[in-house]
């Protein structure tokens, strides 16, 4: 007779397939918000530098930075989506985003945040929508979340991606 417990082992099976389903994130300081954003969009976080500008864009598109031989759009999320000014300083960030459409011109895109990024586990029931249906969200949102206690809003970066697009083509 085996003195091994069926039990027990089903249980630790359980809590490794719940571990291999959470996923990492990233919460990133915006003007007046958090931006909760799957860690593998995140190619580097750099220390802000003034951008160059860009003339004929909207405040929220910054300018433009330089990074491994690309020239990146910066963007003020708090400004796009109309939650705060958002103006760069002593203190933030730039994180390069991998683009996700493929109709982006540009595979890669910046976002100012104030501080830096904190990465997260999020777990299936760790995350939950926050808000009411119908509830008005800011330009470039898809939700509002709660990830444990921590409110937290998730960009649409495909709508991102395409607002950076129109303000660079009427630039141009």
């Amino acid at each position: 007779m085996s003195n091994e417990n069926p039990i027990s082992d089903a249980s630790d099976d359980v809590t490794a397939a719940g571990a291999q389903n959470d996923i990492r994130g990233v919460l990133i300081q915006v003007g007046g918000a958090r931006l909760l954003l799957p860690n593998a969009t995140i190619a580097e976080v750099l220390s802000y530098a003034p951008p160059a500008p860009i003339s004929g864009v909207p405040r929220w598109l910054l300018g433009e930075i330089r990074w491994r031989g690309w020239t990146l759009p910066l963007v003020a999320f708090g400004e796009l989506s109309g939650l705060a000014r958002e103006p760069g300083g002593l203190g933030s960030k730039v994180v390069v985003l991998k683009a996700l459409s493929a109709a982006s011109r540009l595979p890669y895109f910046a976002l100012l945040t104030q501080g830096f990024p904190r990465l997260v586990t999020v777990a299936a029931d760790s995350l939950s929508r926050d808000g009411r249906e119908g509830d008005v969200l800011p330009h470039g949102v898809q939700a509002r979340v709660k990830l444990n206690d921590d409110a937290a809003l998730l960009p649409d970066l495909e709508a991102v991606e395409a607002m950076i697009g129109e303000a660079l083509a009427q630039a141009a």
